[in-house]
């Protein structure tokens, strides 16, 4: 599809610098918290340039700017930073994914006021089950995120901070009416919070639920033998979290909190609009559910050294349903199945940071953290349970910080790390390898475990020139540990396992600065990340036995197998501009730019591919977020803005296996907002106004236009 891609970019400027990308520094003392309420003991360590106005390397989304633009998921909200792509997964998992220039769910950490949100099986996060409504900030660390966070921060970090209270009662409830591509009811949105703060303790609660019954089809889909016109079939998604947070503050210097975050949600998976019916999955998930109780602590240890603590314990259960056909009411055939995870996690960290002289602060980290992995799935017909399966894991990291000013401006900021995982349990069912399946009985037995480790280093060096520019460059070497469905997967019989894989690593390099003239804020940074160890799946062979029902002979077999031999390198740019135009009128918006190239082994493109592979997938080269607010009246906002995105790579489904590019598309909105008063505001608004028919992932096309009503009250 054609679109006004480049007549767009040449509009691209930020959102405003106070608002939506502002730096994120460590909190050296406990504060009630921020004109935001945003929780300072959940923040995480983002690195920047001191003094810098507006920080490219980093970019924290406040609650009023995501409820400014109506973004009710994680990936929907992100996606109007530079260097944040939203992106989906498609197929029957049904899944939202978060790419930060070009890395993937597995190489950007997730976390909850800084608790990680980790699936020890496969880490398949859904980005859109986390909603955005009653949070107080998301902060993203982009290609240097500090090893005093912990492991695995190979290419970035998003860390959702909660609320906190700030005044003695404060309050507020807010609502959404969704309403579909005729302005049929569509869903609603409600979240609420309450809470209290004295000068020794504080209390909140928040909840907030998403209910979608449909999404609606652009009105240029054209029907297929699988999805009709208007209302996509099997759209229906519902998510709820509650979160509950009490503290006390001794004195001017400690903080103590305990905390308990609880989130449940339920989803169908739409079909292929292009594959057909005898290729489709019927795919449910019953249940996506997750809880976290944890404690923050930071206590002043005299005048020099500040000891901050997390201990947490989380919980993740999740049922995945196959079914007989789309009706999703039967499971009598062969590929119907119930699959059951049941996760925990236990886990803490502490972090000492010390002032030996002026100019000078050193912090030292240790993380750890012990994953247990429950699964159990049921197969069709005759409703037939296979045993229990255990997975069990340690994760250790140790790092240390220093920040050291050389001279007036002048600041340079070294780190350096070590992680290593304990694998401790990994079960296996069925018939070992090279066996006659048809007269080797099923039974437990473990994978080999190997132990992993890895070091990390980072350094970067930034010069405040002034009040209002500020330059910096850095390099950070970081890696990712293979998940236990890259180790031991035999992916339904068609992949040999491999207890011996290395982790991934990826070494980054970045140099951007900013600049504020009167009315206008301009930054800008340039990156690039060498990738090694990548994890590719090599075709090998494997021996598999005759059918029969007497042993015969074995002959080799067709079968993949993951191994570390890929390398790539990824690079781009990103710039933002925020100008205040007149009193009532800002233009914002930022463009990123970034290409990906991964090498891959021979033997891999010979045997996958019919043709040298493209490009990695989901993201696109070029993307830009624009808008304006405009107040005509003095309590009116009018907000139109536009996600705008070139080609990206995408794959079907079903052989023959054939990679295309899904088109540029311009998804644009406008919202009017109206104060009624200093407690209430209403807001309507219309998404992809312009009902643009595009896809992000092959088969499965986008929402089209859609409309809201909102209403939000404070107290």
């Amino acid at each position: 599809m054609r679109s006004p891609f480049l007549p767009c970019l040449l509009l691209s400027v930020s959102l405003p610098a106070a608002a939506l990308a502002q730096s994120a520094p460590a909190p050296e003392k406990a504060e009630t918290a921020n004109a935001d309420g945003a929780f300072s003991l959940g923040q995480i360590v983002v690195t920047a340039p001191q003094g810098a106005p507006l920080t490219i390397g980093s970019a924290t989304l406040t609650a009023r700017t995501i409820a400014a633009f109506d973004r009710v998921t994680l990936d929907d909200a992100v996606a109007m930073i530079p260097g944040v792509y939203a992106g989906a997964t498609g197929g029957t998992r049904n899944e939202r994914l978060i790419y930060v220039r070009g890395f993937n769910r597995f190489e950007v950490p997730l976390l909850i006021d800084g608790i990680r949100v980790y699936l020890p099986a496969d880490n398949r996060l859904d980005f859109g089950r986390f909603m955005t409504s009653d949070i107080a900030e998301v902060q993203v660390a982009k290609g240097y995120v500090s090893v005093l966070d912990g492991p695995d921060g190979m290419g970035g970090a998003i860390n959702l901070v909660t609320r906190k209270p700030t005044r003695a009662l404060e309050a507020e409830l807010a609502g959404t009416l969704n309403l579909g591509h005729e302005a049929e009811y569509a869903g609603y949105n409600l979240s609420g919070r309450i809470g209290t703060a004295h000068d020794r303790w504080y209390l909140a609660v928040s909840g907030a639920r998403n209910f979608v019954d449909h999404t609606d089809l652009a009105g240029g889909f054209v029907p297929t033998a699988t999805q009709g016109a208007g209302h996509r079939a099997l759209s229906r998604n519902e998510d709820w979290r509650i979160n509950v947070k009490a503290g006390f503050t001794p004195n001017a210097t400690d903080e103590y909190s305990i905390n308990y975050t609880r989130q449940e949600g339920s989803k169908l998976a739409p079909l292929s609009t292009l594959d057909p019916l005898s290729a489709q999955k019927y795919w449910t998930w019953p249940a996506w559910n997750m809880d976290s109780i944890y404690a923050l602590t930071q206590t002043a240890l005299g005048d020099s050294a500040t000891l901050k603590t997390r201990v947490y314990r989380n919980t993740f259960y999740n049922l995945l349903r196959s079914f007989d056909d789309q009706t999703e009411t039967t499971q009598s055939k062969g590929y119907a199945f119930n699959s059951p995870y049941w996760d925990k996690a236990w886990g803490g960290s502490a972090e000492l940071t010390l002032k030996p002289m002026a100019g000078d602060r050193l912090s030292l980290a240790a993380h750890y953290r012990l994953d247990l992995h429950h699964e159990q799935q049921t197969s069709f017909p005759g409703a037939s349970t296979a045993p229990m399966l255990t997975d069990k894991e340690n994760t250790f990291s140790l790092a240390a910080e220093n920040e050291l000013t050389l001279a007036p401006g002048w600041t340079l900021l070294t780190g350096a790390g070590y992680d290593w995982r304990n694998m401790l349990d990994a079960m296996a069912y069925g018939a070992p390898l090279g066996s006659n399946p048809k007269t080797t009985p099923s039974v437990l037995y473990n994978w080999p475990l190997h132990d992993t480790s890895a070091w990390s280093a980072q350094a970067q060096v930034s010069w405040a020139v002034d009040a209002q520019t500020s330059l910096h460059a850095n390099v950070s070497s970081r890696v990712r540990f293979p998940t236990l469905f890259e180790l031991y997967s035999q992916k339904f019989g068609t992949s040999i396992p491999n207890p011996d894989l290395r982790p991934e690593r990826a070494t980054n390099f970045e140099v951007g600065g900013s600049h504020r003239f009167r009315t206008i804020s301009l930054d800008a940074a340039a990156f690039y990340s060498h990738l090694n160890n990548v994890i590719v799946s090599q075709p090998t062979l494997a021996y598999s036995c005759t059918a029969s029902t007497t042993p015969g002979p074995c002959s080799a077999t067709s079968m993949t197998q993951s191994i570390n031999a890929g390398n790539g390198d990824t690079y781009g740019a990103e710039l933002s501009i925020e100008a205040q135009v007149t009193r009532t009128l800002s233009l914002g918006g930022n463009y990123t730019w970034v290409h990906q190239i991964v090498h891959y082994p021979a033997s891999v493109i010979g045997n996958v591919y019919s043709a040298p592979a493209p490009d990695p997938t989901n993201v696109p080269n070029s993307k830009a977020f624009v808008y304006a607010d405009w107040a005509p009246l003095a309590r009116l906002h009018l907000r139109p803005a536009a996600d705008i995105e070139s080609n990206r790579w995408t794959v079907t489904d079903v052989a023959p296996i054939t990679y295309y590019r899904t088109g540029h598309h311009v998804n644009a909105q406008v919202s009017a907002e109206y104060e009624v008063s200093k407690a209430v505001r209403a807001t309507v608004g219309v998404r992809n106004l312009l009902d643009q028919n595009y896809q992000l992932a092959s088969g499965y096309p986008e929402q089209g236009r859609s409309y809201y009503a909102s209403l939000r009250l404070t107290y």
